[in-house]
């Protein structure tokens, strides 16, 4: 491997790391807040759980990632540091806010704003960029309208039950959290995944785009470290910002977000676990009283994900041309 090369995917794992710190808070931070579980502990879980994921559900997403939006034959490895740099130093400064963006979002919009400034908007396969838009954008969609339908069957279900059925619900939240968890690790370390290694298909490491198997043992090793670390800014927007978490809210927000980023990823479709899980959030709130959820905290996290793959993409289009223009590379 060249030295161009190796700070790629140094670059890929860092931006995994800083992946899994941030959505950390989208796995626990609802189980934190109903005191279902300790901190330390629900962050342990999660960290095994995240990282087995790629290995139970297989690697879809990665080449869609990888290999479904631009010819490999379009970029080069100055085109995935620029790409990197801008979702690392979104993922940064949102992280530093304290706002829910996406990581996702952020990674596409990178590659798309390198590619549309390097080969044009038409080197782009609009298949493939279908493909994770829709997913990127129904799966919050779907998210709030299964976490309201989720929440309303629980009730009617346990209409008849006494109190201690809140006693359930914590104790099962063991359950939907490792479903959480494994969704999220399936998901969500498949995107650097299709980074590496494209970045390897780039340098002529490898022939054809063909996911190594220690490419999958480290990103979902680096991912679960992050995720071990926690984002506890992030924690609090998620736990306790929309409104008061019961465990009932948090066994149902974890079985939506479960369900909806599994059905994603077999289909292939990267999506945000972030936006998932808000919207779920929401969703269940919304199902149980309408004025319950504080819209304010919706409205400042909806437009930083509209923003996010404008801004990322025009960061990695700068970063490339500073790269190009300014240091002499091509």
């Amino acid at each position: 491997m060249s030295n161009q090369l190796i700070f790629v995917i140094i670059l890929a794992l860092v931006f995994e790391f800083i992946n899994g710190m941030r959505d950390s808070s989208n796995i626990v931070a609802t189980m934190i807040s109903s005191r279902a579980f300790r901190p330390q502990t629900a962050l342990g879980i999660t960290a095994v759980a995240e990282f087995l994921g790629p290995f139970l559900f297989g690697v879809t997403v990665a080449k869609t990632v990888g290999s479904d939006i631009v010819d490999a034959r379009l970029l080069t490895l100055d085109a995935l540091v620029a790409c990197l740099l801008a979702a690392i130093i979104w993922n940064l400064v949102t992280w530093f806010m304290g706002i829910p963006s996406s990581s996702s979002h952020a990674l596409i919009g990178g590659l798309i704003g390198v590619v549309a400034f390097t080969a044009g908007i038409g080197a782009i396969n609009l298949r493939g960029i279908y493909k994770v838009l829709i997913g990127l954008f129904l799966s919050p969609l779907a998210g709030f309208a299964v976490g309201f339908l989720v929440l309303r069957l629980i009730y009617f279900l346990v209409r008849h039950a006494s109190p201690n059925i809140n006693q359930f619900f914590k104790r099962a939240q063991f359950f939907t959290a490792v479903g959480l968890a494994l969704s999220h690790g399936t998901n969500d370390a498949q995107k650097t995944m299709g980074i590496i290694t494209l970045s390897l298909l780039i340098g002529g490491v490898i022939g054809q785009f063909v996911v190594p198997l220690w490419v999958i043992v480290v990103s979902a090793s680096i991912m679960a470290l992050g995720t071990a670390l926690g984002g506890w800014r992030l924690i609090r927007t998620l736990g306790g910002k929309f409104y008061k978490i019961r465990p009932v809210h948090s066994f149902a927000t974890q079985l939506t977000s479960a369900f909806v980023i599994l059905a994603a990823s077999f289909g292939g479709a990267p999506v945000s676990t972030t936006q998932v899980v808000s919207s779920a959030i929401v969703g269940v709130g919304s199902s149980e009283r309408f004025g319950k959820v504080r819209w304010s905290v919706v409205s400042d996290i909806l437009t930083a994900w509209v923003v996010t793959i404008p801004v990322s993409g025009l960061i990695s289009a700068g970063i490339y041309w500073f790269i190009v223009q300014v240091m002499g590379r091509s």
